[in-house]
């Protein structure tokens, strides 16, 4: 499976088979999502009770969500995106949006986005800017005049009323792991859910051949580096899942039941693997130069993957997946 990436992958075709953080003390052993294999450490479905019973394409509707229920009169047209990995379910669903919010220190459009879809370079580089996602500009929102704002409830749940006396909002559950719920529930407030299941069934049916392609003989192992903070991640993170979902093994010391642990330069350890793919941010990089990095097993043997951070590490939604499920699919052959 090639690394390049192509709308053409991520958008349903009909007509053709359709393709933070626990820090320092340890944690129990993970017990809900076992490395490889069911239960899922990423929900495959919206939660009972939320989403839309309307059919898709129906409208006004009413959608339950993870801030209560909203009601929506007309197709959207105006969408507005404040969290995480919002922009990119929009995109791959078809919808761009008129405005977004960016993350510490990065920018509005993450690259790999403009990559992706550069039919939209246009509308991409006319977004208006929603400030940070940890704290939204209220006035550019309203300016924007969305007709729909999408926030997670992790990060912006106190703004939930003020977001909601501007336009119908709609709060996913937010952190990486629950992208799949995140993105279905993104798509009932759109009329769309058909279209994001048959994105979710695609990528679930293909992660589980890459699994298959590779073999399950080599761990793999996620690590971040930033300036000031080494992490590792375990099952129920966005990387972790996607490894789940691949049947791909973890290393004993990443199975613990949170989305990541800190760890400091001299436990790099912990972070080995029969594979380790790492995200570097900052003036962090002096670390793969320390004599503990190049102990490490996995570097010591050729097996280390540098891999794009803003993919891996800081977006969560399906064309984020779907790079990381290649670069997966590549590396292991």
């Amino acid at each position: 499976m090639s690394l390049s990436y192509s709308r053409r992958r991520v958008l349903a075709l009909p007509a053709v088979a359709l393709l933070a953080a626990a820090c320092g003390a340890p944690v129990a052993p993970l017990s809900a999502a076992p490395a490889v294999g069911g239960p899922w450490a990423a929900p495959r479905g919206v939660p009972a009770g939320m989403g839309s019973p309307a059919a898709d394409g129906v409208f006004p509707r009413e959608v339950t969500h993870f801030g209560g229920t909203t009601q929506i009169p007309a197709a959207p047209r105006r969408v507005v995106v404040i969290s995480t990995g919002q922009l990119d379910g929009l995109l791959a669903l078809g919808v761009l949006p008129v405005g977004a919010a960016r993350g510490d220190d990065a920018v509005l459009v993450p690259p790999y986005l403009a990559t992706a879809f550069p039919q939209q370079a246009a509308g991409l580089v006319a977004l208006a800017d929603l400030g940070l996602r940890t704290a939204p500009n209220l006035e550019a929102i309203a300016k924007a005049a969305p007709d729909l704002i999408l926030a997670n409830k992790a990060g912006v749940e106190d703004l939930a009323p003020q977001l909601a006396r501007i336009a119908p909002t709609v709060l996913t559950q937010g952190t990486g792991v629950n992208w799949k719920q995140d993105l279905l529930l993104v798509a009932h407030a759109l009329g769309s859910a058909q279209h994001a299941q048959q994105l979710l069934d695609t990528f679930n049916a293909d992660a589980a051949a890459v699994g298959t392609r590779t073999g399950t003989a080599t761990t793999v192992s996620f690590l971040r580096i930033t300036a000031g903070r080494i992490r590792v991640f375990g099952v129920p993170s966005f990387t972790g899942s996607i490894a789940q979902d691949a049947g791909l093994p973890r290393p004993s010391t990443q199975t613990f039941g949170a989305t990541s642990q800190d760890i400091s330069r001299e436990e790099l350890a912990k972070a080995d693997g029969g594979h380790v793919f790492y995200g570097v941010q900052g003036g962090a990089s002096d670390v793969l130069t320390s004599d503990v990095w190049k102990r490490m097993g996995a570097v010591a043997a050729g097996r280390a993957t540098a891999v794009d951070d803003d993919v891996w590490y800081l977006n969560a939604g399906p064309v984020a997946a779907r790079l990381v499920l290649d670069g997966l699919a590549a590396t292991l052959g």
